[in-house]
């Protein structure tokens, strides 16, 4: 199982899963990141923390936690 938080900067991904529950599976749900959604990962910040993606024509910042639990292929 990969997830969004291992995908390199340039890279395409697929969401296979959202894993969490209740708020915060609800909240990244809203921003966008659905199941069969396409992510371009943009930059990753010095220390990892937040990744910067392109979801659905928009720009968004993800928390490495909130990452984790979005599985990619």
């Amino acid at each position: 199982m990969k997830t969004l938080r291992e995908a390199k900067v340039g890279e395409t991904v697929k969401v296979v899963k959202l894993h969490g529950e209740g708020a915060v599976k609800r909240r990244i749900m809203d921003m966008g990141v659905t199941k069969g959604v396409e992510v371009y990962v943009r930059k990753v910040a010095p220390l990892g923390d937040p990744i910067e993606v392109t979801v659905r024509g928009y720009e968004l910042s993800l928390r490495k936690d909130d990452a984790e639990m979005i599985e990619i292929e």
